[in-house]
């Protein structure tokens, strides 16, 4: 995890297209300017970079779903609720699960734990446009390579 440059996903460890569901993982680092002011003497995950993180694995379930069809943005976090702090060095697990994927948009739920224990949760409103109108596409599927995307979709026999 990058907090600083918002690249939240270390590793995507598994992607079931046909339930829908994507799980993914992340080591909070032990050291980020994140922490020096959130807070001075007691270091923090500011619950923003959450919902960043269950936003960035909801798109990734997206782009798998859609063969990298389009670009997923977030819209909307519909009664996101933050259930611990989350501290340097924790082990995150997020997963994200499908619910709607259609007519532009896409809504998943998704949430957050760490050793066994819930962290937080939302549901997410994705906007869809296709990578002929945003010129992202190069970059993303290079992200997705870097953090298994790829190689979980590949594990489940659908693309590449």
């Amino acid at each position: 995890m990058l907090l600083e440059y918002f690249q939240m996903i270390d590793r995507v460890e598994a992607v079931d297209l046909k339930k829908g569901i994507l799980s993914a993982r992340s080591v909070v680092p032990a050291k980020s300017p994140v922490f020096e002011g959130h807070f001075p003497g007691m270091p923090l995950v500011p619950g923003v970079l959450l919902i960043e993180a269950m936003a960035q694995a909801s798109g990734m379930l997206v782009l798998a779903a859609t063969d990298f069809a389009a670009m997923p943005f977030l819209m909307s976090v519909d009664g996101a609720k933050m259930r611990t702090f989350v501290e340097p060095e924790a082990v995150l697990d997020i997963e994200a699960v499908l619910e709607h994927d259609g007519s532009g948009f896409a809504v998943t739920k998704a949430k957050i734990t760490s050793g066994g224990k819930k962290v937080c949760d939302a549901q997410l409103k994705l906007r869809t446009m296709p990578f002929s109108e945003v010129p992202l596409g190069d970059i993303v599927k290079k992200r997705a390579g870097e953090v298994g995307l790829l190689e979980a979709i590949a594990a489940q026999g659908v693309i590449e």
